[in-house]
C-alpha cells in the first residue's frame, strides 16, 4: 500500500491477503511477501486503533463537565 493508508483500507487488505493464503494456490515466495505484508498491516491497524483508544480517553467527558481519563471498554466495542 503505497498510498497514504487508512485504517479501513488497511484492515480491507488484511482480509484480503488472508483470503489469498487460506486458499493454498499462492506460491510460497508470493506467501512470504504476503505474510510480510499483513504485519505491516497489523501493526499499522494497531497503532490506527491504539491511536483512537486515546483520543476516547482524552474527550471522555463528566457529567460535571471536566475531562476525565478513564479506562476504555474494549469488550463493550464489536
Amino acid at each position: 500500500m503505497s498510498k497514504k493508508k487508512n485504517f479501513e483500507a488497511a484492515f480491507q487488505r488484511l482480509e484480503e491477503i488472508a483470503r489469498l493464503m487460506e486458499n493454498g494456490d499462492t506460491p510460497l515466495e508470493e506467501s512470504v511477501k504476503l505474510y510480510e505484508e499483513g504485519c505491516e498491516l497489523i501493526k499499522f491497524c494497531a497503532d490506527k486503533l491504539n491511536g483512537a483508544e486515546t483520543k476516547i480517553r482524552e474527550l471522555s467527558k463528566s457529567l460535571e463537565g471536566t475531562f476525565s481519563s478513564s479506562d476504555f471498554d474494549s469488550d463493550a466495542v464489536e
